[in-house]
């Protein structure tokens, strides 16, 4: 993944025009639908986190949207009601390690994939936000990327939010095991902030070190992994 110098993390540089209208799919034959979404894909530290959430028809929860154009406070609320409400979640993490040995790309795949093998109940069909889906283990009748699924697909949306609260809840957990980076703040983005507690502190056991400001913080060139596929390009099976 390549670096990001900016001071301001990509969640907080993500403008969207507009609202995007709901997809609305038929999926055939009818069963459980898994909405999948990642977290923590561009951050230098910390686990890269997915989710897997299967929605209620009955019970539907109103305010699903990106996670990334929700405050935090609306994140915290509509993940607590996605843990009451939805048939079951699932979450799934790729740690440093892991990013650092298989590239990011790669690890986020993982992460969704664990996030699915741990639903309770098998679904059917499983939709991911963005243009590229993993293999999954369990014996699925379809699988379908879907850009900007996280704003257009309710299940999506969902899995988006818990992912995000997930990670958020875990950087707060890194600040209190590393105060001097500010983790809990920047949640491991290429901040002005981090970047110069990297430069001064050098980097932590959970900073990612195939990250090329890690790696320079560390004094050695740095290797960037192949970078995710561009999430404004058409994906595979998005449409409406």
């Amino acid at each position: 993944m390549p670096s990001r110098s900016s001071s301001a993390p990509r969640s907080a540089r993500k403008v969207r025009k507009g609202r995007l209208p709901r997809l609305k799919l038929v999926l055939e034959p009818p069963g459980l639908v898994a909405g999948v979404d990642e977290a923590g894909r561009g951050p230098l530290a910390g686990p890269v986190v997915a989710a897997a959430v299967i929605l209620d028809d009955a019970r539907p929860i109103r305010g699903l949207d990106d996670s990334k154009v929700l405050t935090a406070k609306k994140r915290e609320r509509l993940h607590d009601l996605i843990r009451a409400q939805a048939l079951c979640v699932a979450v799934g993490q790729a740690n440093v390690e892991e990013i650092d040995r298989l590239n990011i790309l790669q690890a986020t795949l993982l992460a969704m994939q664990r996030a699915v093998a741990g639903l309770r109940l098998p679904p059917r069909h499983v939709l991911v936000d963005g243009n590229r889906a993993p293999e999954f283990a369990r014996p699925l009748l379809s699988v379908r990327a879907i850009v900007d699924g996280d704003a257009r697909v309710a299940a999506i949306s969902a899995a988006s939010i818990i992912a995000k609260v997930t990670r958020d809840r875990l950087c707060d957990e890194l600040h209190a095991r590393w105060p001097g980076y500010g983790f809990d703040a920047h949640k491991g983005y290429a901040t002005a902030v981090h970047l110069k507690a990297l430069r001064t502190l050098g980097p932590c056991p959970d900073h990612r070190r195939s990250f090329a400001p890690v790696r320079e913080a560390c004094g050695a060139a740095p290797v960037t992994p192949p970078p995710w596929p561009d999430d404004d390009a058409a994906g595979a099976g998005a449409g409406e």
